[in-house]
């Protein structure tokens, strides 16, 4: 009931919760591709090397989401420039970039008198959100799902099978430079909610229970984008309620829903396996 209350008396708290369910559904969208292309290290590096963008804005006194997505994109082709022009395997580069831009923004943080502020942009605090940032990840979402739905066909066959996609003439490289901009775009958007250090579980675990109730693409993005919702508005409650960290509580509810999943899947969950496995062998005896 507090909480209720609080949602129809506090500003802070309707701006708060509805940022939350914004970066709930666009990391849930988002996070769909990142796990069937295999690339949850990506997203990772991407969210580790926004952090100098952040902290240069910070120091010119800009919005910190021009810097943070120019770091993170360049921190994209940097990686594919590095696999595609040596022996280095992608993941070996993704370490290499990704840490350097860490450091590089860990470096510029301790020159800054606003650190307190940058905190914030490490571990979240969406109670604290500002008019601004609401607006920022609103339209941030809106590009993200528009692009997505626009999309929707190229990123699918390009997702599944890069060779089939060559083959039907689809600029392979593009798409997904494109997908690394969104994913960039996204991970700025979840600064305030999640922080640069837990966006990536809300990227990959919505996603991944969603991988666990379905087989289809489209019915998987519904399911995570509703995931990463119930997520953000369960941890925003505890959040509020116990007054505890915004990002970590979203992120451990996130989790939560995930093992749900994991044991009691109709398909994938542990359990229904043990029981089929069961009937299996007392139908062979």
């Amino acid at each position: 009931m507090a909480f209720i209350e609080g949602l129809i008396e506090y500003d802070f708290l309707q701006k708060a919760l509805l940022t939350s369910i914004m970066v709930g559904i666009i990391c849930g969208v988002i996070g769909c591709f990142i796990i069937l292309r295999g690339m949850a290290l990506m997203g990772d590096a991407i969210s580790h090397a926004v952090l100098p963008g952040v902290a240069i804005s910070y120091a010119i006194g800009i919005n910190f989401f021009f810097g943070a997505v120019f770091t993170g994109v360049l921190t994209a082709i940097g990686i594919g420039f590095v696999s595609q022009n040596s022996r280095i395997k992608q993941d070996t580069a993704i370490g290499i970039m990704f840490s350097a831009a860490f450091a590089l923004g860990a470096i510029l943080i301790t020159v800054l008198e606003s650190s307190t502020d940058l905190y914030h942009i490490l571990f979240g605090n969406v109670l604290a959100v500002r008019p601004s940032d609401m607006w920022i990840t609103l339209g941030i979402g809106l590009i993200v799902l528009v692009s997505v739905f626009g999309f929707y066909k190229e990123l699918l066959v390009t997702s599944f099978d890069e060779t089939m996609a060559e083959v039907y003439g689809l600029p392979v490289r593009l798409i997904h430079y494109f997908l690394m901009t969104l994913l960039t775009m996204v991970t700025v958007a979840s600064l305030q909610t999640v922080g640069i250090i837990l966006v990536v579980a809300m990227l990959i675990t919505p996603a991944a229970t969603a991988y666990l109730l379905t087989d289809r693409l489209s019915t998987m993005i519904f399911i995570s984008a509703s995931i990463g919702v119930s997520a953000a508005v369960i941890g925003l409650y505890f959040s509020f309620t116990y007054n505890l960290a915004s990002g970590a509580t979203i992120v451990l509810a996130a989790t939560t829903l995930f093992f749900l999943a994991f044991v009691f899947s109709p398909k994938q969950g542990m359990l229904w396996r043990k029981l089929n496995a069961r009937k299996q062998r007392t139908v062979t005896n």
